[in-house]
């Protein structure tokens, strides 16, 4: 017996059981080795970086037989390596499993998470693959729950949270306030830009300015591919921990996602990541906060769609045209030619336009204080004047 490799094997445990709270009950984390547009070999190589990063982890592959030690579940195809990683993972055999594929249910979508440029923090963005909800405004506010349930699986107690930029951010933005309102302990970060606020710009992005970035999915995906390849030129993915576990109310399977074409220090923090949320209980976390947020009635918050029918269109006439140099931001995309209709209501000459900081409602500039009082009185997010 190697009794220093007992000593150092014990002392590790002892470390994991402090980070975990589960003395002597680490959870095993699998990675499935079929499918790699790197081929067999880097999915092997990742896992053995992991292993001497992180020697805490229990790793399981999933794949064909190999050379590298670990303990390995030999398959012949892919069919049968995702039926082995599910009764595994439904068995309770395995606490999470690292996988290039896999199809999630409407409601479900997986929190990413990388390392920005500018100072090496890591991130998390909500969300990366998969669908919140089919209602785009749903789905990204289930996408900042999402981000906070595997930030917190993650060993962060209380997240910052910010909403990127897209279609929708002004809407959900209101929603989460709301619901802050509402008692649900949510902590907002703030823009690194000059005019600060909730809503994050590119270069919040590159600062790490909060810990979980809220967007929607497909744009989610694509900032994971630029964080995580930019440095490779997009063929070899080289940093980060991947696309991360689903997260969705009453999913309990741990699946997390690599790329295809992720490379081995991806696979290792992939499989850390896995380790987290798994020996730390993301399904029980994620409990505890659907729990809240039905009490709270959450989704009754949601801004339903509205349907307009065209023949019965109110007709408002425009005013006459003045110098509009003034500009009221905090308009979603979704709602900016509305909140220029209700200005024209009350013959205020407006127009929509595009400033730095995403839509704005120009307006005459005597007049700004005047139409943002009437734009948050009929429900608009509406906010300060753009500043670039």
């Amino acid at each position: 017996m190697n009794l220093n490799k007992v000593i150092a094997d014990a002392f590790l445990e002892i470390a994991d059981g402090i980070q975990t709270g589960s003395f002597g009950k680490t959870k095993k984390v699998a990675l499935t080795t079929l499918g790699s547009e790197h081929g067999e070999a880097t999915l092997v190589e990742g896992a053995k970086l992991a292993k001497k990063l992180y020697p805490q982890l229990n790793i399981v592959l999933i794949g064909s037989a190999n050379d590298s030690g670990l303990e390995t579940i030999e398959v012949s195809s892919e069919d049968e390596m995702y039926k082995v990683m599910e009764e595994k993972l439904d068995s309770k055999e395995i606490g999470a499993c690292v996988t290039m594929h896999y199809n999630f249910p409407i409601g479900v979508s997986t929190v990413g998470r990388v390392v920005t440029p500018a100072h090496g923090k890591e991130m998390f963005i909500a969300t990366t693959t998969g669908t919140s909800s089919a209602q785009r405004v749903e789905a990204m506010v289930k996408n900042a729950v999402y981000g906070v349930i595997a930030a917190k699986a993650s060993g962060i107690e209380k997240p910052t949270v910010g909403i990127l930029n897209v279609d929708g951010a002004r809407s959900v933005e209101k929603v989460l306030v709301e619901l802050q309102a509402k008692g649900y302990d949510i902590a907002f970060g703030e823009s690194q830009r000059s005019d600060g606020g909730r809503v994050l710009r590119g270069n919040d992005l590159l600062l790490g300015t909060v810990d979980v970035v809220v967007t929607d999915t497909l744009t989610g995906n694509i900032l994971m591919k630029m964080f995580s390849s930019f440095t490779s030129g997009g063929q070899y993915e080289v940093s980060g921990y991947g696309y991360g576990p689903g997260v969705g109310e009453g999913y309990e399977r741990n699946v997390l996602i690599l790329s295809r074409a992720s490379g081995a220090p991806v696979i290792a923090n992939a499989l850390k990541y896995a380790h987290e949320i798994a020996n730390n209980d993301i399904t029980e976390i994620a409990k505890a906060e659907f729990k809240k947020l039905n009490a709270l009635k959450w989704m009754d918050l949601i801004p339903k769609p509205v349907e307009k029918k065209a023949a019965q269109e109110e007709v408002v006439p425009q005013p006459d045209k003045v110098v509009v140099t003034g500009s009221i931001s905090g308009i979603d995309i979704m709602e900016l030619e509305d909140a220029v209709q209700l200005l024209w209501k009350n013959g205020i000459y407006a127009e929509s336009g595009m400033g730095c900081t995403g839509p704005i409602v120009l307006v005459p500039e005597d007049r700004v204080s005047e139409c943002q009082q009437i734009l948050v009185k009929a429900g608009f997010a509406a906010g300060e004047g753009d500043i670039c």
